[in-house]
């Protein structure tokens, strides 16, 4: 009894954090069940009344298409920075040589870059290759930016696998290829989940790269396709809200999937940092 009453303060600061936390995405639930003038007449209450006009609205614009394009970017842009980030880490994490400190610190510097000031070189680039306006124009830069952290990440966790799995696997002969693919690559599962939930949500809620480097509506993302709930004159708030509510649906689901796998992930990358 004495020992629960003790913990009544981390329970209620658990609560108080649930709450602040919680309330903005129940809040942005319960607006998207409103009708636009019930939203304006009473923005802050619960609902005074109940329609799906709003997820019908949504179905019927272009959003489903500019899910389908932040789905394809983000999920072909977290499998590109896994397993380029995974390949770099195991020979920093595993091999001895003399450039090793200087090219991990390299990748690092990467983190330093302020993403958005290579706007314009970016823009160059793309246009002269010919990717502008197509989702390979997004693809590559968030590859190239999820790298660093991705790498830093990875190398931390793969440091921590015994050196004895590499032993037994060089007895049997395996190659370095070999035992990255059937030790590292496998034991890795919780730093890859960290890096992969991470990366997909940045990627999937950019917005200046899509801005600049794409112009047709067939390949907006989600977060440039919201602009058409912008009238010259007005916001349709609740329809804005609705369209977040499915946006924000496969970054819930796939957190929820991993969570665990997360946690320890960056609980490892943390002491061994």
């Amino acid at each position: 009894m004495i020992k629960g009453m003790k913990r009544l303060p981390l329970y209620a600061l658990a609560i108080a954090f649930l709450f602040f936390t919680g309330f903005p995405y129940l809040y942005m639930v319960m607006i998207s069940f409103k009708s636009q003038s019930d939203f304006f007449q009473n923005p802050v209450s619960f609902w005074t009344s109940f329609t799906l006009e709003n997820y019908a609205q949504v179905l019927q614009m272009d959003i489903p298409r500019y899910f389908l394009n932040s789905l394809i970017v983000s999920v072909v842009s977290v499998i590109g920075v896994v397993i380029l980030a995974a390949m770099a880490s195991y020979p920093f994490s595993r091999m001895k040589f003399r450039l090793n400190r200087p090219l991990f610190f390299l990748f690092l510097a990467g983190m330093m870059i302020p993403v958005h000031t290579t706007l314009i070189p970016l823009y160059i680039l793309v246009r002269e290759w010919g990717f502008y306006d197509t989702l390979w124009a997004l693809i590559g830069p968030y590859i190239a930016f999820s790298l660093p952290v991705s790498i830093f990440i990875l190398t931390q966790f793969m440091q921590e696998i015994p050196r004895e799995l590499e032993d037994a696997a060089r007895i049997d002969g395996c190659s370095h290829f070999k035992m990255f693919w059937r030790i590292h690559f496998p034991l890795s599962t919780p730093a890859i989940a960290t890096v992969s939930i991470y990366n997909f949500i940045q990627i999937w809620n950019e917005f200046v790269f899509v801005l600049v480097l794409t112009s047709s509506p067939e390949n907006k993302t989600l977060p440039l396709g919201l602009r058409d709930f912008y009238g010259e004159f007005s916001v349709n708030v609740p329809g804005i809200m609705a369209a977040l509510v499915l946006g924000t649906l496969p970054l819930l689901v796939a957190y929820f999937i991993s969570q665990e796998k997360v946690v320890k992930g960056l609980a490892a990358g943390a002491v061994k940092g």
